[in-house]
């Protein structure tokens, strides 16, 4: 195996939403497979430091890594598709950039001499995206840049990489280019200007993509793809097409049909070796496509009118589903449209119920709500973060009798606040990254419906919170049964909730749907939706 790194830069043009995290991802999954350590970076070019104060209306859900650091939803693309860690390094921002640089600035490391954005912003650009590779050694660094080319924010991105691509040599690095090639029904044609415009800003940006990744709803013939080679400077194997597929998971043997990774590697004059291992990859997609039974989840949010602000949950239900061989129909569900007189309508078709994280008082009442439907109904549950709290208010207002019971995030005066904010948040009044955030670990006790879903008594999960379990009510809701039947070990800060007398009931402080991969799927999901199968029959 090489020494240096090398590194693949992946950009997108004509449109956004193409898919550069699923192509990265699925290159990535090849070059892994062929035996070489892997990792994905994103640089994002918006100016927050990061996705953590985003609301998920503009930016989908805020994934959180195993350092915890708050970053873009590809990263978990990138974890399940290599069941390799991320870390704070894989994300990076232009506000991030500008924030190093002006405090190295502050501190009189530039000489008095002018800040600039070449060379100092690019300078840093640069800095980041090599510190990945060389922080752990990996063979391969694929780098997405996000956005589109052409957009003035990616512009200092473009330059950067444009630099590094001499600074590394001709070998060491490779330029994939995703670009749309759109259908017109009028014509009956596929039309490839979007593209030679698209690599037409690429070359006045002084980079020539080494190889074209077209995505289309229909297959390119030879011609096509030779227009496109000679007007746009590539060679014809390096133009890819990328089809629609009915799921992502199938990206990776597309690509390898296509024979991405093999161009990668003649390009960046790396070993070609044996045939990809992807043998439990297309037993998952084996199972994915051909289910044996079919349940119906209700997912309950506030964000469901756009699906990437639960995406990672979407995922790990699809993981579970295909380990129990059935397919998981995930039905979302607006919590402000749930009420009292209605909730069994909206849920009575539901074989299982998941009430989503989320922050503030909107929609929550319809979250505790369907969280007592759940409960009186024995329909299985889940309930991650702010969906275990509501679990615990619902428990407390209509099992122990304290109709006023709530979080000091909703009502700060409330008479029993069996949520409250954490000791160590009193005080901090800076949003970002301030909350709870990474992996801890927590003890779960033996015997527990927890128990028997992970089959450990210690694990490590993610968090993302600034509230808690109220332990002063801890004995109470023991003696009524409700168990915290997973604790942290240094804080006995109650991770894990549940209800032994329900069929599977369990809230949890943390986020399982983060850790879920293609290849290890998260032991709750998988639990969860063995109990909602069972619900089924």
């Amino acid at each position: 195996m090489p020494h240096n790194t090398k590194y693949v830069f992946v950009t997108g043009g004509v449109t956004s939403s193409l898919g550069k995290g699923i192509i990265s991802a699925s290159l990535a999954k090849l070059l892994q497979s062929r035996g070489y350590s892997v990792t994905i970076q994103k640089l994002d070019p918006y100016i927050n430091v990061d996705p953590g104060t985003l609301n998920p209306y503009e930016h989908g859900e805020c994934y959180v890594t195993e350092d915890g650091a708050e970053t873009d939803l590809d990263l978990g693309h990138y974890e399940r598709f290599l069941n390799v860690h991320t870390t704070q390094a894989n994300n990076v921002t232009t506000g991030r950039i500008y924030q190093s640089v002006i405090n190295k600035e502050r501190r009189g490391e530039y000489l008095g001499k002018t800040v600039q954005v070449i060379p100092h912003i690019t300078d840093e650009i640069k800095r980041r995206i090599k510190l990945v590779g060389t922080r752990n050694k990996f063979d391969v660094v694929i780098t997405e840049i996000g956005g589109t080319v052409g957009d003035i924010e990616s512009l200092p991105y473009v330059e950067a990489v444009r630099q590094l691509k001499y600074e590394l040599g001709p070998t060491n690095s490779a330029f994939v280019h995703l670009t749309l090639v759109p259908y017109l029904a009028a014509s009956g044609e596929l039309k490839t200007k979007p593209t030679q415009h698209s690599v037409k800003v690429m070359l006045e940006n002084g980079i020539q993509p080494d190889v074209l990744v077209l995505r289309t709803e229909h297959e390119l013939n030879v011609d096509i793809r030779k227009k496109v080679a000679l007007f746009c400077n590539v060679n014809l194997e390096s133009v890819i097409e990328s089809i629609d597929a009915s799921t992502i998971y199938h990206v990776p043997l597309l690509m390898l049909k296509e024979r991405l990774d093999i161009i990668i590697l003649k390009k960046l004059n790396l070993p070609i070796g044996n045939e990809p291992d992807l043998k439990p990859w297309k037993q998952f997609l084996g199972k994915l496509k051909d289910p044996k039974s079919v349940v119906k989840i209700g997912l309950v949010g506030k964000y469901v009118e756009l699906p990437d602000a639960y995406i990672s949950i979407m995922e790990s239900l699809i993981h579970a589903g295909a380990t129990n061989q059935c397919r998981v129909e995930t039905v979302s569900i607006h919590s402000e449209t749930i009420n009292r007189e209605n909730v069994a309508k909206i849920l009575g078709e539901m074989n299982g119920i998941i009430v989503a994280p989320g922050f503030g008082r909107r929609g929550v009442e319809g979250k505790i709500e369907a969280v007592k439907y759940a409960r009186e109904s024995n329909t299985p549950f889940l309930g991650i973060c702010l969906g275990m709290q509501c679990a615990v208010i619902e428990f407390a207002r209509n099992v122990l009798n304290f109709p006023d019971a709530n979080s000091t995030e909703m009502v700060r005066s409330t008479k029993h606040p069996v949520i409250d904010l954490m000791e160590d948040q009193k005080g901090i009044t800076t949003k970002g990254g301030t909350m709870r955030l990474g992996a801890y670990p927590c003890e779960i006790e033996k015997g527990t419906r927890a128990f028997e879903a992970y089959n450990k008594t210690t694990i490590q999960e993610r968090h993302r919170h600034r509230y808690e379990f109220n332990n002063e009510y801890l004995e109470e809701f023991k003696m009524n049964g409700m168990i915290a039947s997973g604790l942290n070990p240094e804080t006995d800060l109650v991770e894990i909730i549940e209800i032994p007398s329900h069929p599977w009931f369990i809230g949890v402080q943390f986020h399982p749907e983060y850790k879920s991969t293609v290849v290890n799927p998260h032991p709750l999901f998988v639990d969860f939706v063995k109990a909602v199968k069972k619900n089924t029959t």
